[in-house]
């Protein structure tokens, strides 16, 4: 197999070099539809509604929204504006404020003139760096992967389960915790992976499945209280999940429910890895625990789900009427429920330790 279809880009530059190009993600699995973003609200749109999500697309699209705020108005105060817009749009995908944070600074500094030229630039360079990062990140879960296939004689497919989504269509292309099923399968290691749906938006029953389908790895959807059972009877191997912050502590804050199967992997002595680009690495907080900011989504969410109808149609049906809903969109794993952060330098102990001995880089700076 080819192995450079997963360098799939999510996010792209038209051919007018102004118009940043998305797929939109809310019309997955029933319909594959792009979207032309050519404001800084289109873009605020795109990440607060999820017409783009995972941490790293994140933090790219906030990076092509502020050339594109710029692209309108240079200034000052558009500096300061784009960037608190598009900050609020989505609080706990740290990625996103890293993005921010080194556009402003680079094109602060500079010519108003100059500005939206050097936040394209600085975007595609971005987007670029991600999928570089990716493909190290897969490199090296490719290896736990195949350590995994030597361990179990080469007898059967290496079972994996996943939450969420965190394939290509949570970056700019490859994907964190899927770059490294990619890789197996590509190269001949059987594999096959248990996906979660993901409640309550599915974005593993929509978007995972809908990658496994199309890069042709077998997998099934299960119901997300389905895994403990799965490892209790000895049907999973190993459990690989992407992340939106992870804590200076390795504190680990994903998609809610993935607290949920990091104790139930804990309790049957299955490995449970978190797969990262440095980006997603929050230096400043030092308990995850305690001090990542939990999203709270509209509980819309939970009371509503989108399906195919009988007739071929899409429609939003509501599942929940007269009871309140609650609908935290993150938990945060505490780090000694981690077997390892797979990175794009190696894999380490989830620990302030096991971080700066891959970031030695931040222990000097401190």
């Amino acid at each position: 197999m080819d192995e450079s279809r997963f360098t799939r880009r999510t996010v792209w530059l038209e051919a007018d070099g102004r118009t940043v190009g998305i797929l939109d993600q809310t019309r997955l699995p029933f319909e594959t539809v792009d979207v032309r973003l050519t404001s800084l609200s289109d873009a605020e749109t795109a990440i607060r509604d999820m017409l783009v999500r995972g941490a790293p697309l994140i933090g790219a699209v906030g990076a092509y929204g502020m050339a594109l705020a710029l692209a309108e108005d240079p200034s000052d105060a558009m500096i300061a504006t784009a960037y608190d817009r598009l900050f609020a749009t989505r609080p706990t995908a740290i990625n996103l404020r890293w993005a921010l944070d080194d556009l402003r600074e680079r094109v602060a500094p500079l010519p108003e003139a100059a500005r939206a030229d050097a936040a394209y630039a600085r975007a595609r360079e971005i987007s670029d760096e991600d999928v570089a990062i990716n493909r190290a990140i897969g490199e090296n879960a490719f290896r736990l992967i195949e350590a995994r296939y030597e361990a179990i004689g080469r007898s059967r497919p290496v079972e994996i389960l996943t939450h969420c989504n965190a394939g290509f269509l949570a970056t700019v292309g490859w994907g964190t915790a899927l770059a490294g099923i990619f890789l197996a399968h590509a190269r001949g290691i059987p594999v096959h992976v248990w996906v979660d749906e993901t409640r309550p938006r599915s974005q593993g029953a929509y978007l995972t499945a809908w990658e496994m389908r199309w890069a042709g790895v077998p997998h099934t959807v299960i119901a997300d209280n389905a895994g403990g059972h799965l490892m209790q009877h000895g049907r999973v191997d190993m459990c690989i999940v992407g992340t939106d912050r992870v804590a200076a502590n390795g504190d680990v804050c994903n998609k809610i429910g993935t607290y949920l199967k990091a104790l139930a992997a804990h309790d049957n002595g299955v490995p449970f890895y978190v797969a990262l680009p440095y980006p997603t690495i929050d230096w400043r907080i030092a308990d995850g625990v305690r001090d990542i900011p939990i999203e709270e989504r509209s509980a819309t969410e939970v009371t509503v789900v989108r399906g195919r109808l009988p007739d071929g149609g899409i429609a939003d049906v509501t599942v929940i009427e007269d009871s309140p809903a609650a609908n935290p969109a993150f938990d945060v794993t505490p780090g000694r429920l981690v077997t390892g952060l797979i990175t794009e330098r190696g894999v380490c102990a989830a620990s302030a330790e096991g971080l700066r001995g891959l970031y030695p880089e931040r222990a000097a700076a401190e």
